[in-house]
């Protein structure tokens, strides 16, 4: 069994980069961004905020790319 992680990025702290009015586009932009880098993660908007999923193994990797894109 693998160790899931979830993250949660409210949207009123999204950087001015991303448009508040498209979440669905935001959550697959963030999700193509990972896979890029072959980190396995299902990204989601859920009404206040964007979910993240992602294995806790992939976690530095996951915090980088986040970082790149001004999320965290």
């Amino acid at each position: 069994m693998t160790a899931i992680t979830t993250i949660r990025i409210d949207h009123a702290a999204l950087p001015d980069q991303f448009d508040r009015s498209r979440p669905d586009a935001i959550a697959a932009a963030i999700e193509a961004a990972l896979r890029e880098d072959g980190i396995k993660a299902e990204a989601s908007d859920v009404i206040s905020h964007i979910k993240i999923e992602l294995p806790t193994s992939q976690l530095a990797s996951a915090s980088a790319v986040l970082a790149d894109l001004r999320l965290i």
